[in-house]
């Protein structure tokens, strides 16, 4: 076995020269390497950097804007009658401006608007109140002067206006004029801006410090370790594991490629499925307005700027596969969910015209259930499934649904059941999968006989009452079945 391997070895004819022309080789082309590392490597942070600062300054504009929306919709739509009420409202717009300037980051922030044929700073909550909701002439001056921000805007406005798209403009790699569309009420009012200066010059420097170390241990290591394979003649192998690296490179890519086309198309038919509950309260929009008079005028309004609020709340699950948890709950929403129950109930289910052939729905709602901090039409979209689920999975005749709101003061628990006199679920559907979720709250899930983009009513639920913090069951009665939603206040 000795011999052999003496042998083996004398083939090469090793000689101290070659060692030396070996050795010479080797950190000739690690230099080269480090070198072409090292310009690579600079080159991709600061591409990197580019990018995420300003993803990173758009996002933190556009989500400041999108809190100032939802606070300008909440203001219009309370009609704030008290002092406190307009000082709060007032205060929650200082503070949200007030938090941004607080980041280092951040150099400057107001909002402009048109005004008197020009372009007008506000960077404080009460002159944002002014001009949003009274009727003033004069408004005051901004805290401070926004020279720069308004400059750039003249030169962008149109452009603003007419893509309602957020607009950035960058000095150097270093400096970021965002611009993002104020719109409120569904109308153009402004734009958000906000002039951010990322800094992650710590980071590079750390990056560059710990690759400069790794590359010297690594340049070590492969030289003595290029060495060590020679000797070994392991040429055969490296090439089988370069092989199999590459096999399982080309796999990984294939996965990712199908999960995320998997995810994109379950997300397009829960948008698919969303957009016919939007298409159905669009059409009693339209009634409403062809039926316009001047008696029903308030009603009709109050009626259609709910319809028209849920429709845009739709349109908002449409942007985020996961929406920001300030979306959902905040203490500024004030929501009374017998309101919502009663709306929805007259003015979505009750306005079909074959609905008494069909379904019968009593409201037995305890007066004395406190108000909530979830958004009105977030429950809604809790809700609504699950009474229409009562309807689609009827037997041939009227069925009759209960729904039933309790309140225990003493424990804080609020209770809604929305029960029905059916034929009930089928038992394969309630039965628990490894995580201990029932089958009907899975996605895509369906006792329809067309599948095709059903199986959502349920699983959205079940998945928005996961993120309000809600616990939903359900189970079958003598004769039909009962949905129970429970939650502390």
């Amino acid at each position: 076995m000795k011999p052999q391997i003496i042998n083996r070895i004398n083939k090469y004819h090793f000689e101290w020269k070659h060692i030396l022309v070996l050795f010479t080789v080797l950190i000739l082309f690690q230099v080269i390497i480090s070198i072409i590392h090292n310009a690579s490597l600079k080159d991709l942070i600061n591409q990197t950097q580019d990018w995420y600062k300003k993803d990173s300054a758009e996002k933190l504009a556009n989500l400041t804007t999108t809190s100032l929306e939802l606070l300008l919709q909440i203001g219009a739509s309370d009609k704030l009658s008290t002092d406190k009420e307009r000082d709060d409202l007032i205060q929650s717009f200082n503070i949200i401006m007030n938090q941004q300037r607080l980041q280092q980051n951040v150099k400057d922030i107001c909002i402009l608007v048109p005004y008197k044929d020009d372009v007008f700073a506000i960077d404080n909550g009460k002159t944002l109140y002014a001009y949003m909701y009274e009727d003033l002439r004069t408004l005051p001056e901004p805290d401070m002067e926004h020279l720069r921000a308004q400059e750039l805007y003249r030169s962008i406005a149109k452009q603003i206006y007419q893509m309602e798209q957020i607009y950035t403009i960058s000095e150097g790699n270093q400096i970021f004029h965002v611009y993002v569309p104020i719109v409120p009420f569904g109308e153009y009012a402004g734009a958000l801006y906000m002039e951010i200066a990322p800094d992650l010059s710590f980071l590079t420097d750390q990056i560059k410090t710990r690759y400069a170390e790794s590359m010297i241990i690594f340049s070590g290591l492969i030289l003595f370790g290029l060495l060590a394979m020679f000797f070994i003649s392991a040429y055969t192998v490296k090439e089988r594991n370069e092989a199999q690296q590459l096999l399982f490179r080309e796999r990984e890519k294939n996965l990712k490629e199908q999960f995320n086309h998997q995810k994109e198309t379950q997300f397009t038919k829960r948008i698919y499925h969303t957009h016919h509950k939007a298409e159905k309260v669009m059409g009693f929009i339209t009634q409403d307005i062809e039926r316009l008079s001047e008696e029903n005028i308030e009603e009709t309004r109050d009626r259609v700027t709910k319809y028209a609020s849920f429709i845009s709340q739709v349109i908002y699950d449409m942007k985020w596969y996961d929406p920001p948890l300030q979306t959902i709950y905040n203490p500024i929403f004030n929501t009374n969910i017998n309101d919502v129950i009663t709306f929805i109930t007259e003015h979505i289910f009750l306005r079909v015209v074959e609905h008494s052939e069909r379904f019968k729905i009593n409201l037995d709602l305890d007066s004395t259930l406190p108000h909530i901090h979830i958004n009105e039409y977030v429950t809604w979209e809790i809700i609504e499934p699950l009474i229409q689920n009562s309807i689609d999975h009827a037997e041939a005749g009227l069925v009759t649904i209960q729904v039933q709101t309790r309140y225990d003061a003493e424990s804080g628990r609020i209770t809604i059941v929305i029960e029905d006199d059916g034929k009930g679920i089928a038992d394969e559907l309630l039965q628990k999968n490894e995580n201990g979720i029932k089958k009907i709250f899975l996605e895509n899930i369906s006792t329809k006989s067309e599948m095709n983009n059903s199986g959502y009513g349920c699983y959205l639920s079940y998945e928005i009452s996961k993120r309000c913090g809600w616990n939903i069951d359900v189970e079958n009665k003598v004769k039909g079945c009962k949905f129970e939603l429970n939650f502390n206040r």
